[in-house]
């Protein structure tokens, strides 16, 4: 089954962690660079940025503005714990803002900071902390209509086909990118 939404929301660690061959052009995605590793050489970044454009992809870079402004990236990822409103200055530059929340202060934090979008984690239960809470399908829809909440966490290939469920305008995905590469082609 395919999951059908507005945007889809790729956040992966470097460029090498996704193929963009397997995303067909398509305005509907959106790359997140998170803590670009010291192998990522602003050359190397240059060039993926440049790809990210020919193909339609928004590529974003997380926590640095100035990274962001360099390799021309559509605009800024600010994580949860940046509390911080620097990057305010990126709307003069007409570049967009997404943010991260765990709670509902932090989404209000996070619309104070002029996010467009604000990734919402958890979703699902994860791996790498099982006992943790999360919102599930019915908490997250129930936050009422807030179409620029953006779900993350635990969204795999098994249960892709409850995003559909989902009252957002999009899912983002973090962990499956780099574990199965082809969950971009199931995103249409």
């Amino acid at each position: 089954m395919f999951a059908f939404k507005k945007k889809y929301f790729l956040i992966i660690q470097n460029i090498k962690d996704i193929n963009l061959n397997n995303i067909k052009k398509s305005n509907k995605f959106v790359i997140i660079l998170r803590n670009p590793e010291s192998s990522d050489t602003i050359d190397s970044l240059i060039k993926f940025r440049k790809k990210c454009k020919i193909k339609g992809i928004e590529f974003y870079v997380a926590n640095n503005t100035n990274l962001a402004v360099l390799l021309k990236s559509d605009g800024v990822y600010i994580s949860a714990f940046y509390k911080g409103f620097e990057q305010l200055n990126l709307r003069k530059l007409n570049k967009k803002i997404i943010g991260s929340a765990h709670n509902f202060q932090e989404i209000n934090e996070k619309r104070k900071q002029g996010c467009s979008y604000i990734i919402l984690s958890k979703l699902f239960r994860v791996d790498y902390a099982p006992l943790e809470n999360f919102y599930g399908i019915v908490k997250f829809n129930l936050m009422g209509n807030q179409k620029n909440l953006i779900p993350l966490g635990g969204i795999k290939l098994i249960n892709l086909n409850k995003a559909k469920l989902i009252k957002s305008e999009g899912i983002a995905i973090m962990s499956e990118v780099k574990k199965k590469p082809a969950i971009s082609n199931r995103l249409f």
